[in-house]
């Protein structure tokens, strides 16, 4: 498996990959400072709640590390201005609000010991973040495993938007599972790739990605969905989540729950593959998850090109899919099956 990695803790800063460039461009970004990190996330140079999540955390380590507070005291007001700042930029990933309560949690554990420092609390701050990061990987991992077993020995699936290595700076949820199912399990699988306007996550990255892994796909317009699931060919839908309600509701990127309606209507199991920090068991159901509204310019123009005309425009970026659709949920602590409100909760005690 060749995963190319979109996030990266250097010396200079926080490296991403500028994911707006794909796959025309290959370009990296490296900030400095945590408002340029911010700007990262808020601004899809780095996007999928997982990955999210790490730039979230590296975020606010190299906030802490280019301080200029000359005490414990003066940084902690300082904190907490890097997370609200970090807070502040995408609201519907639950893994964002996740790694802050972390680092958060590393901050006050790292200043409540005995001969604390600010240089002692800032080595704290960059060793949690790379923990993250590391932990990250080994839970795509896990829920690869538990995932493939799921996907059809031979045959096409189909996945929406980007839930990859791009999107989580492992080797990807959705496409962990595709990739551990091909290279470890040895199925042949197909994939098949919705486009994902406006945005065109699955057109850009998705398609990139599995190109250069080699896996065989065929990229196909987001209207064309129901028609290749009434065709009888697919096997399985499988796709990523950036947040999951108690009930198992679930919010990904916009055209997911037109997808699970249609893999419903036509006998097809929809899956979902997110690591437990994605469950949001504080809220009830997928009415509480705020949705993010994005910029009416994705809808009426691509690349800077017009292709509409001056007129209202709706462009919510993610929607909700509800429990009643969902065959199981992939974790890395194990695979959740309806009733969800039971087993969510015994994969989050177990983890």
């Amino acid at each position: 498996m060749h995963t190319t990695q979109p996030i990266e803790w250097t010396p200079q800063g926080v490296r991403m990959l500028d994911q707006r460039r794909l796959p025309g461009e290959v370009v990296y970004l490296t900030y400095t400072d945590y408002v340029g990190v911010a700007s990262g996330i808020k601004e899809m140079v780095i996007r999928g709640a997982p990955a999210i999540g790490v730039a979230a955390a590296m975020g606010v380590a190299l906030g802490v590390l280019k301080s200029s507070a000359g005490s414990l005291q003066e940084l902690k007001p300082e904190f907490e201005k890097i997370c609200q700042t970090i807070r502040d930029t995408r609201p519907t990933a639950v893994d964002l609000f996740w790694a802050l309560q972390r680092m958060s949690s590393a901050f006050a554990s790292a200043c409540a010991l005995p001969g604390s420092t600010l240089a002692s609390v800032c080595e704290a701050m960059v060793a949690e973040a790379r923990r993250i990061h590391d932990e990250k990987r080994a839970i795509d991992e896990a829920i690869a495993r538990h995932g493939a077993e799921f996907m059809p020995q031979d045959g096409k699936v189909m996945t929406q938007c980007n839930a990859g290595a791009l999107a989580t700076a492992g080797i990807g949820t959705a496409l962990g599972v595709i990739r551990v199912a091909v290279f470890e399990r040895g199925h042949k699988l197909h994939v098949l790739v919705p486009e994902t306007r406006p945005y065109l996550q699955g057109a850009r990255l998705t398609a990139w990605e599995l190109r250069e892994d080699g896996i065989p796909l065929t990229l196909i317009t987001d209207n064309m969905v129901g028609h290749f699931l009434k065709s009888g060919q697919v096997g399985a839908v499988v796709v990523g989540a950036d947040r999951v309600a108690a009930n198992g509701d679930t919010a990904n990127k916009i055209g997911t729950y037109q997808m699970a309606v249609l893999a419903r209507e036509h006998g097809v199991p929809f899956y979902v593959a997110a690591p437990v920090s994605t469950l949001d068991l504080s809220i009830p159901d997928g009415s509480r998850i705020p949705i993010e509204q994005r910029a009416a310019e994705e809808v009426t123009h691509i690349r800077g090109v017009r292709i509409a005309p001056d007129v209202a425009v709706a462009n919510p970026a993610f929607d909700v899919t509800p429990a009643r659709l969902i065959a199981a949920i992939f974790t890395e602590a194990g695979v959740a099956r309806p009733p969800y409100a039971e087993s969510l909760k015994q994969l989050s005690e177990k983890s």
